[in-house]
């Protein structure tokens, strides 16, 4: 049998990097690692990102000595320098690379996140955006979105399956944030309100992608389906999914 052909990043029909975008809990790592599994699978090298990676290749954040609260050491200006800069070296390395890399969020869950916890301005965020844009267009990037219609069902979902622990750790992390403290936002009611608000800004940056794209309803949970539809995508259709 053949080996399957490597991507070539200037080709319209491969694609040289796949980003798994959704609000959190709604399965981007799951959906990540069966997507760098399927590309292993069919023959073509992948490179596996997963948010907590560390030393992560494109989080800015991860040069500040309060990573955790970004808006203590940085403007929203120069952390989005920081980002696009990182994003820049990394799409190099991609170009020189064989393998596919396959990430956990990172064009919005991530430092764009951080911009949004800072404040930023939509117009500063689409403005971020769209130079990330530009530096991974060559490579042909392939985003699926995973998005839940209800905002507030998904998150207390996921809220309850991690407990409260998770729960107060992400009360305390996002809600300390300029955007969360000018608005008020406070315990579980305050982060469904903010990830309410994040889905909106989201949603627009979505739609303006110039990328391939996909979005994802999986509210239902039917992973098998799902992931069928992403290998569909991808033009590996024929090798099997995996819940």
């Amino acid at each position: 049998m053949n080996p399957v052909a490597l991507p070539d990043h200037g080709s319209s029909e491969n694609h040289g990097i796949v980003i798994i975008e959704g609000i959190m809990g709604s399965g981007k790592s799951t959906t990540m690692r069966f997507v760098a599994k399927a590309l292993e699978d069919a023959g073509l090298p992948a490179l596996a990102v997963h948010e907590r990676s560390d030393p992560h290749p494109v989080r800015a954040t991860d040069e500040l000595q309060h990573w955790f609260e970004p808006w203590r050491e940085s403007t929203a200006e120069q952390l989005a320098r920081r980002a696009v800069s990182r994003w820049r070296s990394f799409a190099e390395e991609v170009r020189l690379n064989a393998s596919v890399p396959v990430l956990d969020g990172q064009l919005f869950h991530g430092d764009l996140t951080n911009l949004f916890l800072m404040e930023a301005s939509f117009d500063d965020l689409a403005a971020y955006c769209d130079r990330l844009v530009h530096v991974i267009e060559p490579l042909n990037p392939l985003v699926v979105y995973l998005r839940q219609q209800n905002v507030e069902r998904a998150v207390r979902l996921v809220c309850a399956e991690r407990g409260e622990a998770w729960v107060k750790y992400q009360v305390d992390w996002k809600l300390k944030g300029p955007y969360a403290v000018r608005r008020s936002l406070a315990g579980l009611e305050g982060l469904i309100a903010l990830y309410q608000d994040y889905r909106l800004m989201t949603d627009a940056l979505f739609d303006r992608l110039r990328l391939d794209k996909m979005v994802i309803e999986n509210s239902e949970r039917d992973w098998a389906r799902y992931n069928q539809q992403v290998l569909e995508r991808l033009g590996l259709d024929g090798v099997p999914s995996a819940n």
